[in-house]
């Protein structure tokens, strides 16, 4: 059997939260999968997905369906059916913690409030698994945390999320060829 890696962007469906800093994770697997002209398009494990070959293995992008409160459902239902290891996951999600035009990868933490990767943790029963945090930062003034993830960039901030989209896509495509260690070091 070929080997494989699963890449998950988090994020809610329908065109209401398209362009919505909580769907960066979305953006990040769009722009890999347009970059190596892919269409994540089958509708398997309560997600939006796509199985490529790369190399010598196989990729496969999702995009959960279940709203991010209950993304680990998908996530879990992909790993056991093609009896995969947290280690062969890398999941793509926004953080209010980091700047806009930041991101970090790691190989495991806590939820950080984060209820899409909490579902993750919960499901798999772990909280070690690949994950490239995108910064989305914090909101200012009187703004909830859920408006505020729920809303959309700023003009001042597109940019730096196109960047930090592009360089997450980067991170992603090294993951094909090396360890994540490596991408990691690299990247942070």
């Amino acid at each position: 059997m070929k080997l494989m890696k699963c890449i998950v962007g988090l994020g809610n469906p329908g065109l209401k939260y398209q362009k919505t800093r909580h769907n960066v994770g979305f953006m990040v697997i769009d722009q890999l999968a347009k970059r190596n002209k892919w269409t994540v398009s089958k509708h398997k494990f309560q997600s939006h997905c796509t199985i490529e070959t790369v190399g010598n293995e196989q990729v496969i992008l999702l995009k959960p369906q279940t709203y991010m409160n209950l993304s680990g459902e998908s996530v879990k239902a992909v790993l056991d059916f093609y009896k995969l290891t947290p280690e062969q996951l890398l999941v793509i999600y926004d953080d209010l913690d980091l700047p806009v035009g930041k991101e970090r990868l790691r190989q495991s933490g806590g939820h950080g409030g984060h209820n899409g990767i909490r579902s993750i943790i919960d499901q798999l029963g772990t909280k070690t698994f690949n994950r490239i945090r995108v910064g989305i930062d914090r909101p200012e003034f009187d703004v909830t945390v859920t408006d505020y993830v729920l809303g959309k960039f700023s003009k001042e901030q597109h940019l730096a999320i196109a960047e930090s989209i592009d360089r997450s896509v980067a991170a992603c495509e090294a993951w094909f060829n090396r360890s994540f260690l490596e991408v990691m070091n690299d990247f942070n």
